[in-house]
């Protein structure tokens, strides 16, 4: 407890891919709805790299907070689509901002935001950062194979932002939890590119750079942990699931959030989605729907968000959050 989000902010590139844009390359649209909701998904131009992105969700979120960059005194990324190796993406926004911060990236995958979230919270819980920039941006269009037709259309690029600064101790987590599942990590991977597979030639033709994912593998694991892990915050936090006004989830897959949250009787009147006009935009996809929820004026003091993010690894990050 005695951490605020301060305020969000939010950035998806201009160009918007709709299913039919798809189904004319040969795609089956009504497969893609059917089986995930997504109706459309965003791509950024070539020219435009995640810290870009990154840069524009973090420069409203300040805005929004009526802070200057030499307030903030840490920057924390969640990116699993870095703009290279080295620098880090958290870097190269830290240097654009203009803020004088340690500056450090996650890769928790889809996770990432959370994971973020709960490592800054813990940094101004201990009174040694006053104000915490967690941004979670990925450009996933660049991680994924366009001739797979059953994971090509299920993502976009997006990057949102939040600033957490000390509150009162009614507000911030109420209880969280964080895992990894590692012995899933073949079911969702991007094999080349690190120090088992060094990028040569033969791979990159093969695709090996590229996200390899055994769907429904995922979905039936994605299901069980969100509802395992809402369920053990709501407990420790000594709260029921009437008691939430708002879940604010990883938006991967529309049968994902509605198996689990029927599973956990959540209204859906509680639960925003935007997976239908961004698709899975991995660490941004949270930030993205705290953004809007935010400037949709949904959220109150005093009000209690779970906040649940679930992905590659396979890791989860899930939290009970008073406003």
């Amino acid at each position: 407890m005695g951490v605020r989000i301060l305020a969000t902010g939010a950035y998806a590139p201009s160009l918007t891919v709709t299913n039919a844009d798809l189904a004319a390359l040969g795609y089956d649209e009504q497969w893609i709805v059917q089986r995930t909701g997504i109706h459309q998904r965003r791509v950024a131009p070539p020219e435009q790299a995640t810290s870009d992105v990154a840069y524009k969700a973090a420069r409203r979120c300040l805005k929004a907070a009526g802070a200057a960059p030499r307030d903030v005194d840490l920057i924390l990324v969640a990116t699993m689509t870095p703009d290279s190796p080295m620098p880090t993406t958290a870097c190269l926004l830290q240097q654009r901002l203009g803020c004088i911060a340690p500056a450090l990236e996650l890769n928790a995958a889809c996770s990432g935001f959370m994971y973020a979230l709960i490592t800054g919270a813990q940094f101004i819980k201990a009174g040694t950062s006053r104000c915490v920039l967690v941004v979670g941006a990925d450009l996933m269009s660049r991680a994924v194979n366009p001739s797979d037709t059953h994971v090509y259309p299920l993502f976009g690029d997006g990057g949102g932002a939040v600033l957490l600064g000390p509150g009162s101790d009614q507000q911030g987590l109420l209880a969280y939890t964080l895992g990894a599942e590692g012995d899933h990590a073949g079911a969702l991977t991007q094999p080349a590119g690190g120090t088992r597979e060094p990028l040569t030639l033969e791979r990159l033709q093969a695709g090996r750079h590229l996200i390899h994912m055994e769907g429904r593998q995922v979905f039936k694991w994605a299901v069980r942990v969100l509802i395992d892990s809402t369920r053990d915050v709501l407990t420790h936090a000594g709260l029921e699931t009437d008691d939430l006004d708002l879940a604010i989830l990883h938006q991967a897959n529309f049968r994902i959030i509605d198996a689990a949250t029927e599973d956990l009787g959540i209204p859906r009147s509680k639960v925003p989605i935007n997976l239908d006009r961004y698709g899975n935009t991995s660490a941004a996809s949270m930030p993205l729907v705290l953004d809007e929820v935010c400037r949709a004026d949904r959220v109150r003091q005093g009000d209690r968000l779970l906040l649940s993010g679930f992905g590659g690894g396979f890791s989860w990050g899930s939290a009970v959050f008073r406003w």
